[in-house]
C-alpha cells in the first residue's frame, strides 16, 4: 500500500491494473462509444433508402466515415502527443455527443456530413484509448488491458444490429432520438473522470511527413506489400457487406439483417479469444492460414450472392465471414511486428492499419455504383472474386519466401547480424527483430503494434474499430 493511489487502486509503480475501477470505466466508455457506431451502421442505410437515396449515395455516405478515420489518424497521434490523452478525450467526447444529438433531428441529406464528423471522432477516440491503455499499464499488463479493450469494442456488434433493425421497423423517430441522446450523454459522463494521462509524449506519435516517407519503403518491403494487398482485398468486401447487407436482406427478404450481423459478431468475439493462442507468433508467413481465411471470406460472399436460393442456409455465410474477420487482422499484425525493419517499424505498421480503413471505405464507395447498375448478387460475387485475388497474393508471397530462403541459405549469418538491412525486413531477422518488437511496444502508432501478445490478443482494428463496425 506504499505506492501512489490512482483510480482507487494502490500500485507500487503508480500505474493501474487492467481490472481496476479506472480501467473498467474505460472499457465501459469504449462499449458505449462503439454501441452508437454499431447502431448507426445499420440504421443509416435503411433510413436513407427509405427517404429515396440510391445505393451510390448511400455508399458515399457510409464510405466517408472510414476514409476520414484513415486520413486523420496521423493528426490524432500528433495532437495526443502534444496535448495529452485526457484533454483530447474530453474534446472528442463533446464532439461525439453533439454529432449524435444532430443525428436525432437530421434528415438523410445531412447524414454524409455527420458521418465525416463521426469518422474524425472515431480516429481520435481509438488512438486516445489505446495510447491511454499503453501509458497507464505496466508492460506485463498491456496485452491483458488491450484484450479487454478489444472485447469492449466488439461486444456492441452483438446487440447493436438487432437494436437498430428493431428501431427501424418500429418507425418511432422519438424513440430513436432518445436512444441516440442516451448514447451521446453517457460516454461524456464516463469520460470526464477517465484515468488518462494529462501530459503528452510527442516523440511517440508519427507525422504526416513520416507517413509520406514510409510510402517509398513499401516497394522494398515484400511483407508489407503482401499484407497490405491481402488486407485491402478482405476489407473491401467487409466494407461493402457492412454498408449494404441490411438493405439487401430487407429488399429481397433473404434473412434478418440484425440476426445475421449478431451471429457474425459472435463468431468474431469467440474466435478472437478462443483461437488467439493459435495465431502464429514466430515471425513466419503463414501462407496456408492467410489464404485459408481469404477463402473463407470468398465463400461467405459467394453464399450471400446466392442468398435468394439458400434460404436459412445464408446464415452459414456469417460463420465464414466472422472467422475471416476475427483472425486475418491479428495474424497479419503479428507477422509484421517481426517482419518490418526496426527503424521504421511503427510508421510502416501505421500504414498497414490505414490499408484496412482504405479498403473498408472503398467497399462502400465503389460497390454502391455497382449495385445501382446491376444487383446485390453481382456486388457480392465481385467481393468473392476480390477475396480470391487476396488469396492468390497470400500464396504468391509464400512461394516467393520459399524461393528466397533457398537462394539465401549461404547468407544467413550476414542476414542475422544486420536484420534491418533486409529487402523484405524479415529474412534471417530471428531474435534480433523479435527483440526490437518486444523492447519498444509503447512506440507503436496504435500503441500495441510492437507487442506480440497484444497484437494477437487485441488486434482491434486499429480502427479504432474492430472489423465488424
Amino acid at each position: 500500500m506504499g505506492g501512489p493511489r490512482r483510480g482507487g487502486v494502490y500500485v507500487s509503480s503508480g500505474r493501474l491494473h487492467p481490472s481496476s475501477p479506472g480501467f473498467l470505466r474505460l472499457y465501459g466508455l469504449a462499449f458505449l462509444f462503439f454501441s452508437a457506431n454499431s447502431v448507426l451502421t445499420v440504421m443509416l442505410p435503411l433510413l436513407s433508402s427509405q427517404e429515396g437515396f440510391g445505393e451510390a449515395e448511400i455508399g458515399l455516405m457510409m464510405g466517408s466515415y472510414m476514409l476520414t478515420c484513415m486520413l486523420l489518424r496521423p493528426l490524432a497521434g500528433q495532437l495526443i502527443g502534444r496535448h495529452g490523452p485526457l484533454a483530447v478525450m474530453r474534446w472528442l467526447l463533446a464532439a461525439h455527443a453533439v454529432s449524435l444529438a444532430l443525428y436525432a433531428v437530421a434528415g438523410a441529406e445531412q447524414f454524409t456530413g455527420l458521418r465525416i464528423v463521426q469518422g474524425a471522432v472515431t480516429a481520435f477516440f481509438s488512438m486516445t484509448m489505446q495510447t491511454g491503455i499503453v501509458e497507464g499499464l505496466e508492460e506485463r499488463d498491456r496485452a491483458q488491458g488491450l484484450s479487454l479493450y478489444t472485447l469492449s469494442t466488439m461486444v456492441p456488434s452483438l446487440i447493436g444490429p438487432i437494436v437498430a433493425v428493431e428501431l427501424w421497423q418500429n418507425g418511432d423517430r422519438l424513440l430513436l432520438a432518445a436512444v441516440l441522446l442516451a448514447l451521446a450523454l453517457l460516454p461524456l459522463l464516463l469520460g470526464l473522470g477517465a484515468p488518462l494521462a494529462r501530459r503528452g509524449a510527442a516523440d511517440r506519435s508519427y507525422t504526416l511527413l513520416d507517413l509520406g516517407r514510409s510510402l517509398r519503403q513499401v516497394r522494398g518491403s515484400r511483407p508489407l506489400q503482401a499484407s497490405m494487398a491481402v488486407m485491402l482485398c478482405a476489407s473491401f468486401g467487409f466494407g461493402a457487406t457492412a454498408t449494404f447487407l441490411p438493405l439487401s436482406m430487407m429488399k429481397d427478404g433473404s434473412g434478418h439483417a440484425g440476426l445475421y450481423l449478431m451471429l457474425q459478431g459472435a463468431v468474431v468475439v469467440a474466435c478472437r479469444f478462443v483461437l488467439r493462442k493459435r495465431i502464429p507468433s514466430d515471425g513466419s508467413w503463414s501462407g496456408p492460414l492467410v489464404s485459408g481465411l481469404m477463402l473463407c471470406a470468398a465463400a461467405g460472399f459467394a453464399m450471400l450472392a446466392l442468398s435468394g436460393s439458400l434460404g436459412g442456409w445464408v446464415y452459414v455465410s456469417a460463420l465464414f465471414g466472422g472467422l475471416a474477420m476475427a483472425l486475418l487482422y491479428p495474424t497479419l499484425v503479428t507477422y509484421l511486428s517481426f517482419a518490418l525493419p526496426g527503424p521504421s517499424k511503427y510508421v510502416l505498421m501505421g500504414l498497414f492499419l490505414s490499408s484496412y480503413d482504405l479498403g473498408f471505405s472503398l467497399g462502400g464507395l465503389g460497390m454502391g455504383w455497382l449495385v445501382q447498375a446491376s444487383s446485390y448478387s453481382t456486388m457480392y460475387a465481385a467481393c468473392a472474386l476480390i477475396s480470391l485475388v487476396g488469396c492468390a497474393a497470400a500464396l504468391r508471397h509464400g512461394g516467393a519466401r520459399k524461393r528466397g530462403a533457398v537462394g539465401s541459405a549461404g547468407e544467413r549469418g550476414a542476414a542475422g547480424s544486420a536484420p534491418e538491412r533486409g529487402v523484405d525486413g524479415s529474412a534471417g531477422s530471428g531474435a534480433s527483430e523479435r527483440g526490437v518488437a518486444a523492447s519498444a511496444p509503447e512506440r507503436g502508432a496504435d500503441g500495441s503494434a510492437g507487442e506480440r501478445g497484444a497484437a494477437a490478443d487485441a488486434a482491434a482494428s486499429g480502427d479504432g474499430h474492430p472489423p465488424v463496425r
